[in-house]
């Protein structure tokens, strides 16, 4: 599977599938094969890196030099008491 991945300083923190059709797309496929592939547990382990560092987006409030290139519906909803339980 394809997807379009999200980074914070290199590190992977959630992704966006693809369109159907997206596997006959051979120059995507091609730029697919040079980039790093990712497991769910790799993906687990460093998003519950970001959130332990409080610099993950989808929780906590960041100040991103890029804002552009995060995914549109990304967006904060948590406060600090809703995390501490």
């Amino acid at each position: 599977m394809i997807v379009k991945m999200y980074f914070i300083n290199h590190v992977p923190f959630t992704f966006d599938e693809m369109p159907d059709g997206h596997l006959y797309d051979l120059d995507l496929c091609r730029a697919a094969d040079k980039n790093r592939t990712y497991e769910p547990e790799d993906l687990y382990r460093t998003s519950f890196y970001l959130i332990d560092e409080e610099v993950h987006p989808c929780f906590f409030p960041v100040e991103l030099e890029n804002p552009e290139d995060m995914p549109d519906d990304l967006e904060y909803e948590y406060g600090g008491e809703d995390l501490l339980g």
